[in-house]
């Protein structure tokens, strides 16, 4: 089992940053692609940014391209979502996921474990 727990939600103004965190526990992470979702109020989960075990692959939801970067410290047990120039549309409470499978099964919006989320709000 592997149980996730995101940290570094809040609110912030529009055009500021914020970044995510997300820490495992219960095994390591570091064979596991790793992802970011959202998911707004009365709107469907929407990927945000994938991640391979290896860090050398990633990718992003066309929304947040350009702004939000996905890194990860195996070392440290712990996946990163960089943002920065947040919009109003960016509110929503953020997942962190992880899958054994590849970081395409993440894209996909597979995930076996989801964390539990954290709140992102920015006004405009």
């Amino acid at each position: 089992q592997v149980q996730l727990v995101e940290s570094g939600g809040g609110s912030v103004q529009a055009r500021g940053s914020l970044r995510l965190s997300c820490a495992a526990s219960g095994r390591t992470i570091s064979n596991y692609a790793m992802g970011w979702f959202r998911q707004a109020p009365g709107k469907e989960r929407e990927f945000v940014a994938g991640i391979s075990w290896s860090g050398g692959s990633t990718y992003y939801g066309d929304s947040v391209k350009g702004r939000f970067t996905i890194s990860r410290d195996n070392a440290k047990n712990t996946v990163y979502l960089q943002m920065i120039s947040l919009k109003p549309e960016d509110t929503a409470v953020y997942y962190c996921a992880a899958d054994l499978g590849g970081v395409s099964t993440v894209v996909g919006g597979r995930a076996d474990y989801w964390g539990k989320g954290t709140l992102v709000t920015v006004s405009s």
